[in-house]
């Protein structure tokens, strides 16, 4: 299983960034995805999650600011993000049962 994070970059508070994580060996229709993110000094968080059946779940800091969607043809999982803030600043990964992608950096300037 691969998974490959995209979509990251720099972009000032109160803006929005879309990222994707393409997935493949195994099909997102009967895997949950979940998206963590992780800052200098600090641990590990998840931030939101899509189980196989489509329910998803979000940390309290995302609740309402990000979505988390799939695309079940194209076999990817986005995270939708909206009304950035500084603090959402981190490495964010994608990652389905004990595989992970490589991060994509997302940097909320003030």
């Amino acid at each position: 299983v691969q998974l490959q994070a995209s979509g990251g970059g720099l972009v000032q508070a109160g803006g929005s960034l879309r990222l994707s994580c393409a997935i493949s060996g195994s099909l997102i229709s009967f895997n949950a995805v979940n998206w963590y993110r992780q800052a200098p000094g600090k641990q590990r968080e998840l931030v939101a999650a899509v189980l196989g059946g489509g329910y998803t779940s979000y940390a309290g800091s995302v609740e309402g600011r990000f979505t988390i969607s799939r695309n079940i043809a194209k076999n990817t999982v986005y995270l939708q993000m909206n009304s950035l803030k500084p603090e959402d600043t981190a490495v964010y990964h994608c990652t389905m049962r004990e595989f992970r992608g490589q991060g994509t950096l997302v940097t909320v300037s003030s």
